[in-house]
């Protein structure tokens, strides 16, 4: 399941508290990012256990356009995250709206 950008928005907005993480680089998370948690695609495999307890809840993962973000999106349902949400678009979505 996806989330479009306009959604996130409005949430973010709101100020709901969300279990947002970004998937990008450390570099790119320096130069623009929207307060998500930072893990980096390559290194999620490895840091699954950060996310113990969100396997039943929301969870939003973005990068840039969402190609990475679908492969961890991918990476987290094969590890029992049920409800795992990519970001149409990504930052650059994001940013555009």
């Amino acid at each position: 399941m996806d989330i479009t950008v306009q959604e996130l928005k409005e949430r973010l907005d709101k100020g709901e508290k969300l279990n947002l993480f970004d998937v990008r680089e450390q570099n790119e998370y320096e130069e623009d990012n929207i307060g998500a948690t930072l893990i980096p695609l390559g290194d999620l495999p490895y840091r699954l256990d950060e996310l113990d307890g969100l396997q039943d809840e929301e969870v939003i993962v973005h990068c840039r356009s969402g190609k990475r973000s679908g492969m961890a999106q991918e990476i987290l349902e094969q590890n029992g995250f049920n409800n795992v949400r990519n970001v149409i678009g990504g930052m650059l979505a994001y940013r555009a709206q």
